[in-house]
């Protein structure tokens, strides 16, 4: 059995249906999970990372991990704690979803600290790992969801600044086979799209997909930091402003980790549009 944590999440989803696809026995859980957040057939159950105490029983006859950093709540986790319950209950092959600023952004506390802790708690563990760090996700543009449908535009800074931001279907895809398949342990892949997209370029592949125009409207540096404010801490949006608008060289990079790992590119993000453009609507 393969448990899922995060299984509402933009990654966690698309992996449970990817897993169940596959004729795994999949349990999804999350905090918050319902019998609407998965397929049909696949076990769910509600529990909570950050109480290591109560995923004893989650982990009961596991063998496979897919484990979330816990994003916004990564400080409150206990990954030693958390390891141990899944080792105790049978687990013995751990994928672990972590980030590409613990390469590009080592000096970060949110960015590289944090994710650099967890990543070292799983190797520490003794069991079998690997470690997905994939950079930013194409899924992030759901933020401008509401401007989409209400004024056709987008709000957004460094409007000419490229990322090769990811489908988070390809880092579940990913996921998978390093959770179905021997080879992949010890390893640690860096998950970019196919090539840098531009937000300027984002907003336009969105305006395609719907069939008419989207507007581009360039916040400044300010502007966007006082949105952020809104749903992150001071120093998560300092740095996150800071990718975006100066990104390093690794944060430019094009991986060909998808590729190897799958046999094919990844998706751009007019595929993502394209398959999601219902929320734009």
């Amino acid at each position: 059995m393969i448990v899922v944590t995060g299984a509402t999440g933009n990654v966690g989803r698309s992996l449970v249906r990817t897993l169940a696809e596959a004729g795994e026995q999949v349990l999804a859980t999350s905090r918050g999970i319902s019998e609407a957040d998965v397929p049909q057939g696949v076990r769910h159950r509600r529990a909570d990372l950050t109480a290591p105490e109560d995923l004893r029983p989650v982990f009961d006859g596991a063998d496979a991990l897919f484990l979330q950093n816990g994003g916004a709540s990564a400080h409150l986790l206990s990954t030693h704690d958390i390891l141990d319950a899944a080792k105790a209950g049978g687990v013995t092959r751990v994928v672990l979803l972590s980030s590409l600023g613990v390469a590009t952004r080592p000096e970060s506390p949110s960015h590289g600290m944090l994710g650099r802790s967890i990543e070292d708690a799983l190797r520490q563990s003794g069991m079998d790992w690997t470690i997905l760090r994939p950079g930013g996700f194409n899924s992030n543009a759901y933020a401008w969801a509401e401007s989409v449908r209400t004024r056709r535009a987008v709000a957004a800074p460094f409007g000419d600044v490229g990322l090769p931001t990811i489908d988070p279907a390809d880092i579940a895809e990913v996921a998978a086979a390093a959770l179905r398949e021997d080879g992949h342990g010890g390893q640690v892949y860096e998950l970019t799209g196919p090539a840098p997209v531009t937000p300027r370029q984002q907003a336009e592949a969105i305006g395609d997909a719907l069939g008419e125009p989207v507007g581009f409207i360039e916040q400044t540096r300010d502007e966007a930091f006082a949105q952020m404010l809104g749903f992150m801490p001071e120093p998560v949006a300092e740095t996150t402003l800071a990718i975006l608008g100066e990104p390093t060289p690794g944060e430019r990079r094009v991986s060909p980790d998808v590729e190897r790992v799958l046999g094919r590119a990844p998706r751009t993000f007019a595929d993502w549009a394209r398959r999601n453009v219902a929320a734009f609507r």
